[in-house]
This record gives C-alpha cells, structure tokens and sequence, in this order.
C-alpha cells in the first residue's frame, strides 16, 4: 500500500530536571551527519538554560546523594536495560554521527552499554575501596570516606558521540553527584537520544542534564557558575581550555583537565573519574579508656 503522508521530523531539544525544553533563546543551529547531509537542527542552549540546568542539578543533588548506593546502582543498570532495547537505533545514530561502519558502531553501543553495567556495579563497592581506616597515635579512632562532590559540569568529547559520553556521565552519576553536560557540538543527536533513555530509566529529574550547542559558549558560565563544584574538560576547545581552569579555580572547583588528545572511550575504565568526583571525609572518634 502506498501513501503520501509526510514522515513526523523528530525535534531535538534540551534536556533539563526531567523535561525536553527547548532553548528560551528559541535559537537551533543545524545538525549535519559524517556524510555532510543536514540531519536535524539541535537546540542551541543559551547561558540561561546553563543556569535552568545547574539549579535542577543542585535541586536534585540531595535526593540523589542521599539515596542508597544499591538503589543508585540498580537505576544505572537499568539504563543499560534501556539502551540495550534501543540498540539498533543508537547503532544508526552513531554510524550517521561518526561515519563509522555499522560493525564498529555496533561495538561502540554495546561497549557504552556495558559502561553503564560496570559502573552501576561500582555504586556499592566506591566506599569499601576508596575509604580507609587511618592508623593514629593515641586513644583515637580515624577513618575516611568518600563523598559526593556535588554538581559536576561536563563538557563532553567531541568525536566520540557515545562511548565518550557515557565514559565521563555514569561515574558522576556513580558517585552520587549529579551533572550537568554540554554534548558535543558537532555530533549531540545521540546525546539528545540518551537523554530520552535516561527519562523512561528511573533516573530522578535532574540528576543528569544535557545541553546542546556551542561548548565555547556555554562552557565559561559552568566554569564561573558558584553552584557548580567540579569540571570535567575533556571536550572543552583548546582555545579555552586555560581560561576555563581559571575561572574554575575562582570558585575552587575541582578540575580534570583537558587531555593533549580526546582518550580512546574502548580502553578499559578505571577508578579515575570516580576518584575525581569524591571527596574525603574523615571522622576521628575516641576509643579506650
């Protein structure tokens, strides 16, 4: 059977404590595939929705801290759940984003659903292995433990659309921070598409927020925002990239810099990010006499 109906064009907009607003500047900017195709034109965030997004990630910070690392845990794996149901359309997403073939796009969605695998089994364990019980002279007992930061911005890499993304998003989320991430410029419509995942995957309205745009526009105002703690520069222009860690210091943030070269997001993980986005408290108690 034929038809002449039109085909429903997806609007990509910003997602931000839960909701898919787009930018209140109204603007977009065009979106084009590896083959140099128009695909779709991205939500082009404004410092304003920075702002919108750094207080719906401070909102959702206590909840999301508070929680339990098992629950934390379990929300993780289930966006896994959700990106493993979609993997046909992520695996188009980035071959279109990426210019890959589909056999590598395929292992990149599966390595980035994996990700979320191996760091919702890190949520239980982060205090066992980064805490310590300190030795101490005297009739005292000393132990430190990790900590959420707080509000994490992320500048995301900019070729690695997916992998990457995930690479630098669920240790945040891990740790119990929360985050707000500016996708990357050129290749955000998986980001937008994860975004939808973490809306249907128990993840509170929130915790996770992405904005779509120009990084060197958006991201001195994460950098010199007070209610952010933490920056990750891993996507930030080289241009900038000093001046962010500047204006990142004003406020004491902690800082990743930007690497000489974006990683490869297929190395094996390790503790780095999680270490990053963790704080040590240490409690001294009396014992003895």
């Amino acid at each position: 059977m034929t038809t002449d109906r039109l085909a429903v064009a997806k609007t990509y907009k910003l997602y931000v404590g839960g909701a898919f607003p787009r930018s209140e500047s109204g603007r977009s900017y065009p979106v084009t595939g590896a083959d140099a195709t128009l695909r779709a034109h991205a939500a082009l965030a404004s410092r304003k929705d920075v702002r919108d997004a750094v207080s719906a990630a401070r909102a959702a910070f206590s909840g999301w801290s508070g929680a339990t690392a098992y629950n934390r845990g379990q929300v993780l794996y289930r966006v896994a759940e959700m990106l493993q149901g979609r993997r046909a359309q992520f695996v188009d997403e980035v071959v279109a984003a990426e210019g890959v073939r589909p056999q590598r796009a395929a292992a990149l969605v599966d390595a980035a659903i994996d990700r979320w695998v191996w760091y919702a089994g890190w949520t239980d364990k982060i205090t066992s292995v980064l805490g310590s019980v300190n030795p101490v002279a005297g009739p005292m007992v000393n132990w430190s433990t990790p900590e959420p930061t707080g509000v994490v911005g992320v500048l995301a890499p900019q070729e690695s659309s997916l992998l990457g993304l995930v690479d630098v998003l669920a240790p945040v989320l891990a740790t119990g921070c929360t985050a707000v991430v500016v996708a990357s410029q050129e290749r955000p419509l998986p980001a937008v598409e994860l975004a939808e995942v973490l809306a249907t995957s128990d993840l509170p309205g929130g915790v996770a927020n992405v904005l779509t745009g120009r990084t060197a526009e958006l991201a001195p105002w994460l950098a010199a925002h007070g209610e952010v703690q933490a920056l990750d520069l891993v996507g930030a222009p080289t241009e900038i990239a000093a001046d962010l860690e500047r204006a990142a210091a004003d406020g004491v943030k902690r800082v990743l810099p930007r690497p000489a070269a974006e990683p490869d997001p297929a190395r094996t993980p390790d503790l780095t990010r999680l270490r990053a986005w963790t704080e040590l408290k240490t409690v001294w108690h009396p014992v003895g006499r």
